[in-house]
């Protein structure tokens, strides 16, 4: 699979754009997915052809925050767009890893795992309240 980053809910178009100009270096595959497309199986959206895509697309809300979904990074790949996230000073607070347990995930369902785990690891959630319906 291709390096690629997910961006989910980036509809702020400079920071996108400032997000895609400090990936730029690493020459990382950006690509912007939009609603229509989040009852997708992640891993299908980062390119793997062999899961299927299911024909109910759309059956949710926008989600509450950002998400940033790293496909097909090894870890020290990894670290530098998480480097470049940070030198960038772009905040960033809901990021994921592609793995084998998530890919078949929809964007809904993935966003839901890694924001409670935000939340466990801070303490508490962003100020955006929670507005996901499945």
């Amino acid at each position: 699979m291709r390096e690629t980053i997910l961006l989910f809910h980036f509809s702020d178009r400079d920071k996108r754009n400032r997000l895609a100009r400090a990936l730029l270096p690493l020459r990382i595959k950006i690509k912007e997915i939009p609603l229509e497309d989040y009852g997708r199986p992640v891993g299908f959206l980062a390119g793997i052809k062999e899961l299927e895509a299911d024909e109910e697309l759309c059956n949710g809300d926008e989600l509450s925050g950002e998400l940033l979904v790293m496909a097909g990074l090894g870890s020290t790949r990894i670290d530098q767009v998480l480097r470049a996230i940070r030198k960038s000073g772009i905040k960033v607070p809901y990021k994921a890893v592609l793995t084998e347990a998530n890919q078949r995930w929809n964007v809904w369902e993935l966003f839901e795992e890694i924001k409670a785990e935000h939340e466990r690891m801070n303490g508490s959630s962003p100020s955006t309240p929670n507005r996901l319906q499945k």
